[in-house]
């Protein structure tokens, strides 16, 4: 009996095993199908908005959302969509782009591969002559190749959220460029030759591994906004905010960083996070300085070969020697290039051209020596505003005379 019982039992159990494989089949059967379908609209709608494209001439074409691999190969059939401005590829899954891009879609001015799988793009891309934004937000780039230079005509270059640890020197050639976003990066430096992007007007470096400020970037008198938050700055440029166009400078959550230029006190800033850390200057400066000023001036640029005092009154040769070499160089028209060479390290010929910085009193270029003198934030009229730092600002001055007579607020 127990035995009959335990084998309709065994029975039963395999029979519903079965159903609930075949059930189980049917499920997966019409998810597979239900996918074909959905995949087979989504290729016939791509078809139908290529071909209406070419058919009307579309100057716009929106392919955001497509699932696409690989680039739509009906974009480069024959002749391509030679009228066709602006593309728009946002939240696909491509991984890069065709090398006759440029060939076949000659007049791109706009073109949007934010929030892709992109890892590289082709040196093609630089024969885009009238690319003028191109947004690579959100990808998988590692390298941006040098090409990236020749689109002249480009004015805005997105490149936030990828895996860059560096840029090409290349970007400088962008006269043009108006908006550079490469936040969330792991960026160690940026490119000297930035400076020559004349044109610049925002620059974004948020979220990267930056120690340093080029102080070239201070020459670029048409920018307006620099944010540069949550890096591993120590220290910015003497004339950061000097600049009367540039109004908005955030460096906030950089935890080393304690001194801000006396330039910025009347911009708008954003240091909140700033000074948690405490490192002081190493060596003599920083018994000679004390603590506070010390912690200021830490990551002072090599350049600094004399951090001078109110009770310094005269001025080390060099640096005599460097500001009348400025003058002279300074007004003639000509380029530094181009006059007889003078006996002087590179380092010091560099300085010719892009001074240490200049004072914050009477404009003075400085090249070897600063004087510093301090201002706790929380001792200014902005302490209301700014709670959660410890910054303080600096005034560099050129002699002791300047470093005495300044007065923050004017």
């Amino acid at each position: 009996m127990n035995k009959n019982v335990c084998k309709q039992f065994d029975c039963s159990s395999l029979l519903e095993e079965i159903s609930d494989a075949v059930e189980n089949r049917e499920a997966v059967s019409s998810l597979l199908h239900l996918e074909g379908e959905v995949s087979s609209k989504m290729a016939t709608e791509l078809h139908e908005a290529i071909f209406m494209a070419k058919q009307q001439r579309h100057k716009n074409l929106f392919l955001n959302y497509r699932n696409l691999n690989n680039f739509p190969v009906e974009l480069l059939k024959d002749e391509g969509l030679q009228f066709l401005e602006r593309l728009y590829m946002k939240r696909n899954s491509l991984t890069t782009l065709p090398d006759n891009l440029a060939q076949k879609l000659p007049n791109l001015i706009e073109l949007y591969l934010h929030s892709n799988n992109i890892v590289i793009i082709p040196e093609a891309i630089g024969n885009l002559a009238r690319l003028q934004s191109l947004d690579l937000s959100n990808n998988a780039l590692q390298l941006l190749c040098p090409e990236i230079g020749r689109l002249r005509s480009l004015r805005h270059l997105r490149l936030s959220n990828n895996q860059l640890k560096c840029l090409p020197p290349e970007i400088g050639d962008l006269q043009e460029l108006e908006t550079l976003d490469v936040s969330m990066n792991q960026l160690m430096s940026l490119p000297d030759r930035l400076h020559r992007c004349h044109s610049l007007q925002n620059l974004t470096a948020d979220h990267n591994l930056l120690s340093h400020i080029p102080r070239q970037l201070c020459w670029l008198h048409r920018l307006n906004q620099l944010s540069m938050a949550a890096n591993r700055l120590t220290f910015l440029p003497l004339d950061l905010g000097r600049s009367r166009e540039l109004q908005f400078v955030f460096v906030d959550n950089n935890v080393d960083l304690k001194g801000l230029p006396s330039y910025l006190y009347n911009k708008v800033i954003g240091c909140s996070g700033c000074g948690v850390s405490s490192h002081v200057l190493e060596g003599e400066w920083g018994e000679v300085l004390g603590e506070a000023l010390s912690e200021a001036l830490v990551g002072l640029p090599a350049e600094v070969k004399v951090v001078g005092s109110e009770t310094d009154n005269v001025v080390p040769l060099e640096e005599l020697s460097m500001r009348t070499l400025h003058r002279l160089y300074h007004h003639r028209p000509t380029d530094l290039n181009l006059l007889p060479p003078i006996t002087l390290p590179k380092s010091l010929l560099d300085l010719l051209q892009f001074p240490l910085g200049h004072c914050h009193r009477c404009s003075q270029s400085m090249f070897t020596i600063i004087y510093p003198k301090l201002f706790p934030l929380r001792e200014t009229a902005l302490a209301g505003v700014h709670r959660r730092t410890t910054v303080s600002f600096v005034a560099y001055c050129c002699s002791s005379h300047c470093l005495r007579t300044f007065n923050l607020q004017g």
